[in-house]
């Protein structure tokens, strides 16, 4: 959504449109976070200040090491940077209560048969997957394509419209790959029982014993977006 404002060049510009997305994605994670999963205040507060601090903190310790070492085009990739950095903080620390208690598993039929630690990792994780992807199109190609333009003399004549062509191509991009993005995953993901037998043995055993001793061969819950 402010992407096309994340690729300016200035200091100022770079960290403060990076805490305006930032506030807008921790809004949005705290709304789409399991419902069962309550989050406190306190721990809103704590994803919030962690969030928008680390895209602010990566942006500007990128852009301090790339100005004397990279050319003004490299330092056009220090937003892109500074989302992903703080998509891994932001979605896991809105949802921490998932990953702290678990989310609920289902087997194929819907029947809910316990819940699971490491399902709620594993959906958080491709949802960090993709957003990342939905802003990497309008991030990544949109600088090549802005530093094109601005060799032509007609462009140099607009600079003033420079912002506005930014969000429209971005919203361009964003038209295909929210939809892109949000299909690399089904929404209903599964586990195997294999591995939730290795990797968390109290809950597989929970499970076995909700299922009269006899587990399906997978195991389904909802990622989230």
């Amino acid at each position: 959504m402010f992407s096309a404002f994340m690729t300016t060049r200035t200091p100022f510009a770079v960290v403060f449109w990076q805490w305006v997305n930032q506030s807008f994605n921790a809004l949005v994670n705290y709304t789409n976070r399991n419902a069962k999963s309550p989050t406190t205040t306190t721990q809103l507060v704590v994803a919030y200040v962690s969030a928008t601090s680390s895209a602010m903190i990566t942006a500007l310790g990128c852009k301090a090491y790339w100005s004397k070492r990279a050319s003004p085009f490299v330092q056009r990739y220090v937003p892109f940077a500074a989302v992903a950095a703080a998509n891994c903080v932001n979605i896991p620390l809105m949802r921490q209560n998932e990953i702290l208690h678990g989310i609920d598993c289902t087997d194929e039929s819907g029947k809910l048969i316990g819940q699971s630690k490491l399902a709620a990792a594993k959906g958080i994780s491709q949802v960090i997957i993709s957003r990342i992807t939905m802003c990497a199109p309008g991030m990544l190609i949109l600088p090549v394509i802005m530093e094109r333009a601005e060799k032509y003399r007609f462009m140099q004549k607009i600079t003033f419209l420079h912002g506005p062509i930014q969000v429209m191509a971005v919203g361009c991009f964003l038209s295909f790959m929210v939809p892109t993005a949000c299909a690399l995953f089904p929404q209903r993901c599964s586990l195997k029982t294999t591995t939730l037998a290795w990797l968390e043995p109290e809950a597989y055993e929970k499970m076995k014993e909700a299922c009269g001793g006899k587990l399906p061969e997978r195991v389904y819950f909802n990622k989230g977006l």
